[in-house]
């Protein structure tokens, strides 16, 4: 993973004709440990003074990952075989996280990191934050695992098990299989990415529960939207000490408590700590309109985390009984057609991985 450029200035001579000056430059690339055991040997110790070294770390970002894996397959004879989405992204999650280096700064851990040096927004830290991360470990990116790891592990659970239809847990169940057969992955790193695996499977169940949970609402955006403004008119009236106007009797009506702790809780608000969080948010739409911008569902991660999880604690019951029964009656089997029309069309799911997502979201909520 390092370029090497070697520069010499020479006159040669090239048949009847007179000395020619030539400036040379050759440009190779090898990994870390090839250029290592090239400098090692004294042999070579004429051309340290001409090499110029230009290291070149992996990808760190999860979002550019995936597009790596899904230029690899297109231009490869796995084109036709259909992935589940989501599949190469949690993939990505994985081998990104074998390629970080353990945080020195306080209150993150990998899995923020990685977040953030995907461009995501994480409660509590800014893009100076980002910029500090990457200064901790100059030759961060130098080790850890490949792009083409990942595809011949795709490749091998395809073809091994001939299928058509890759989904997600294929995916890493391979890749974990592969480490064993991986020859220069130490003990101790063949441990350490197996504890990542099991990370990536973690964040997949999250992704799994709410792209179903979205599939079973007709319109999840609309709905959140509805969701969020109804919250913020009595946060504002709460805060404000106002009262809100019926829009249909023009009664006025006291802010209600049970709707706004009911979306605070599902993040942990105290009932002590939900003045301070309503201010805060307050605070931070008057920063927006200051700006000129739109405050909207994705403007405050932490209340974005509130109203899907109040949104998705509405339907779980619905979605476990749907998901995780044996024998569905006529207005689940219903259901379940409908869902797994909307993942085929709205998802790019095939009715292959719409199903099975289902089955393995029905078994997780049933843990």
């Amino acid at each position: 993973m390092a370029f090497t450029f070697t520069y010499a200035r020479r006159n040669f001579k090239a048949g009847r004709f007179a000395l020619i000056s030539a400036d040379e430059l050759i440009v190779a690339h090898t990994n870390e440990s090839e250029y290592r055991s090239f400098i090692a040997n004294k042999k070579n110790e004429a051309l340290h003074s001409r090499i110029i070294v230009m290291k070149v770390p992996y990808n760190l970002k999860v979002s550019e990952e995936e597009r790596i894996y899904k230029k690899m397959i297109q231009e490869s004879d796995l084109s036709h075989v259909h992935i589940a989405p989501h599949a190469l992204k949690v993939a990505a999650i994985f081998t990104i996280l074998t390629r970080l280096q353990q945080p020195k700064k306080q209150g993150i851990d990998l899995l923020k990191k990685m977040r953030l040096y995907d461009g995501e927004s994480v409660e509590g830290f800014n893009s100076q934050d980002v910029e500090d991360l990457k200064q901790e470990y100059p030759d961060e990116g130098m080790s850890g695992i490949d792009p083409r790891y990942v595809i011949n592990r795709i490749s091998s659970a395809i073809i091994r098990k001939q299928l058509t239809s890759i989904n997600a847990l294929d995916v890493l169940r391979s890749i974990k299989e592969g480490l064993n057969e991986h020859a220069s992955i130490t003990k101790e790193d063949r441990e350490r990415y197996k504890d990542f695996i099991a990370v990536a499977r973690k964040e997949y169940d999250t992704i799994a529960k709410k792209e179903v949970q979205k599939a079973f609402v007709y319109s999840y955006d609309e709905s959140a939207k509805t969701l969020m403004d109804n919250y913020l008119d009595n946060v504002e009236a709460y805060c404000n000490q106002n009262k809100l106007r019926d829009p249909l009797t023009g009664e006025e009506m006291t802010p209600d408590e049970k709707l706004m702790r009911s979306i605070e809780e599902q993040i942990g608000i105290s009932e002590n700590a939900k003045k301070a969080f309503r201010e805060e948010i307050l605070i931070r739409i008057s920063a927006y309109a200051r700006k000129g911008k739109k405050f909207d569902y994705n403007s405050h991660e932490r209340l974005r985390e509130a109203i899907q999880k109040k949104l998705f604690a509405d339907l779980k019951d619905i979605v476990k009984i749907t998901t995780s029964t044996k024998t569905p009656d006529e207005s689940q089997l219903k259901k379940i057609n409908e869902v797994i029309a909307r993942l085929i069309d709205k998802h790019g799911y095939n009715s292959v991985s719409a199903n099975e997502l289902l089955r393995y979201v029905g078994s997780l909520l049933n843990r």
